[in-house]
């Protein structure tokens, strides 16, 4: 007799997929400096659907799913297909990311197993101020901050410039560009109005920390591990640009930025600060209360101290993406690392049965 596949439904939210049909005005061309990365041939939604491929090719019954902003269509496909788990991709709801949390609670509601972090963990660290408390609460470094709620025209603070001005409850580098770092108070002002106006929401505003820019990636549920650091060499990034991972850094295949970031890993450090690294990505995942796999964000200033910019739960593990660059340096293929996050949320579900 066979044995039953593992069923999992890699779910994910891409309201308007005809957004991503390709185009030859995707392509690169014309461009006033040399090109670091070709062009990414798939979309989003054909990396689910490659990565659901690649996971049938490994022995499980997967495939993808996207809800398309219908909380109804992930509980008929629950209810329907009784996927063993499910790996959750969904990052935001109706346009608003706030509402991530919300997508994993009915996970939790309907008792199906899934990976990553649960509703907690992802609303404490949405929040890049809540985040930054609970961290400095326990000793941690941050950069020092203010929070602005409301806009007017002048905002007293204690802090050095440069200060870089965030959306409050964004990732993925919503919000940052090369403006987002201010000098002054006027520019400071201006930056913050705009944040406010444009994502409707709260501005955190943070002193700038110059330096080296690293990622470090954990793995594991119980007894999670941290894999090799990646680092960001901003070494070519040309004089108009600061050194940041801008969200035309990440997402923009035309924007110098994109090919001026260059990951590197494994980073080569100092022995005693990959140790001190490492040591304080676990111990950031832990107190997050991040599962199954993350990503911390540091800042490593030019006096060696280690400030922690953000904590990623429930990074991109597309094939191409820095948590797989590090796996990868950990000795971990693409698919297996797939696995061991599949075998956290089935050993939670396990022990759910048997309680």
């Amino acid at each position: 007799m066979s044995r039953k596949k593992i069923k999992v439904a890699l779910v994910f939210n891409e309201p308007q997929p005809d957004f991503y049909v390709k185009s030859v005005e995707h392509e690169i061309k014309e461009l006033d400096f040399d090109p670091y990365f070709e062009v990414e041939e798939l979309t989003p939604i054909e990396e689910y659907e490659q990565m659901a491929e690649r996971l049938r090719k490994a022995g499980f019954d997967a495939y993808a799913l996207n809800i398309l902003d219908d909380v109804g269509t992930l509980i008929k496909d629950i209810n329907k297909n009784k996927p063993d788990v499910i790996f959750n991709f969904m990052e935001l709801y109706r346009e608003n990311s706030r509402l991530e949390m919300s997508l994993v609670g009915i996970l939790e509601i309907m008792r199906v197993p899934y990976t990553g972090a649960t509703p907690l963990a992802l609303a404490n660290c949405q929040s890049k101020v809540l985040a930054k408390r609970i961290l400095k609460s326990h000793g941690m470094k941050t950069p020092g901050y203010f929070f602005v709620k409301e806009i007017t025209e002048h905002y007293r603070h204690k802090l050095n410039y440069p200060l870089i001005v965030k959306p409050a409850f964004e990732d993925a580098s919503v919000g940052i560009d090369n403006n987002s770092i201010v000098d002054d108070s006027k520019s400071l002002a201006r930056r913050v109005n705009y944040i406010m106006t444009t994502f409707k929401q709260a501005a955190l505003v943070e002193e700038y920390i110059e330096g080296r820019e690293l990622n470090v990636a954990v793995l594991g549920y119980k007894n999670p591990a941290v894999l090799p650091i990646s680092e960001i060499d901003f070494s070519t990034m040309p004089e108009n640009l600061y050194n940041i991972v801008s969200y035309q850094a990440k997402w923009d295949p035309n924007h110098e930025a994109y090919h001026k970031t260059i990951p590197r890993c494994p980073a080569v450090l100092p022995e005693r600060i990959e140790k001190k690294a490492k040591a304080t990505a676990l111990k950031a995942f832990r107190i997050m209360e991040c599962r199954d796999y993350g990503r911390i964000d540091m800042r490593l200033s030019e006096d060696n101290t280690l400030y922690v910019l953000e904590v990623n739960p429930n990074p991109d593990l597309t094939e191409s993406a820095g948590f797989m660059r590090s796996a990868e340096a950990g000795g971990l293929t693409y698919v297996s690392t797939l696995k061991k996050i599949i075998g956290y949320a089935r050993e939670r579900g396990r022990k759910r049965l048997t309680n």
